[in-house]
């Protein structure tokens, strides 16, 4: 193997500046998929048919499809859609969130299903409105016994997250491919992009730890 990292490490700090371009689509997507992944996971709990059955639908689109089609779908369709040409980033996170949510709904449904019945009873015992008890009552037990699930799915969005090169936005993946491309050697930018992507996933994965102790703790 003839590598020869002396060339491309002048480069490095351009691309660690995608860092925070990474983490901008990835923290703005998170925030959207995991807002209408409650939203999803409540219509997939509900008595109303045609709420259950768009929430059905939507998760059977979302994660029957390849994420990077929807990326481009929302990309490069969004002339012919809306009349004008989104920005790239705005493209990335309406894909990301709309995916992510699939993915979320079905992770909080699961957990409002593991809490205990006693608790909605209780509440309803107790003539707490319904509202009143999913979010206070319900949601923040379900949550904590689905936090690693939901960082998994936060990890996964952040590698995932490499696919917006294809659409033009100067991620890690867009800076690490145009280092290689100005310099003729693609082997070694690529090595050391996944290296900021691991060190990345492995903070995240410190991070998610160190909250789910902190919120057994608190029990």
């Amino acid at each position: 193997m003839n590598l020869d990292f002396t060339s491309i490490l002048p480069s490095l700090p351009y691309m660690i500046k995608g860092i925070t371009i990474t983490l901008q689509i990835v923290a703005a997507a998170g925030l959207l998929g995991f807002v209408l992944g409650i939203i999803l996971s409540l219509f997939k709990i509900s008595s109303a048919k045609p709420l259950l059955w768009f929430a059905d639908a939507y998760t059977s689109i979302f994660r029957g499809t390849p994420l990077v089609l929807q990326l481009m779908i929302i990309y490069f369709g969004s002339p012919q859609i809306f009349g004008y040409q989104i920005e790239p980033y705005l493209a990335a996170v309406l894909a990301f969130g709309l995916n992510s949510a699939a993915y979320i709904s079905e992770i909080i449904r699961a957990g409002i299903l593991a809490v205990d019945k006693g608790q909605r009873e209780a509440a309803m015992a107790l003539g707490v409105p319904y509202n009143k008890m999913m979010l206070h009552i319900i949601l923040p037990q379900a949550l904590k016994n689905i936090l690693p699930a939901l960082m998994n799915e936060f990890i996964t969005l952040t590698k995932e997250s490499a696919i917006v090169t294809t659409i033009g936005v100067m991620d890690i993946m867009r800076r690490a491919y145009q280092v290689g491309a100005n310099t003729y050697r693609f082997f070694e930018p690529l090595l050391l992009a996944g290296l900021i992507y691991y060190l990345m996933v492995i903070t995240l994965t410190l991070l998610g730890k160190a909250v789910e102790r902190r919120m057994r703790r608190g029990d």
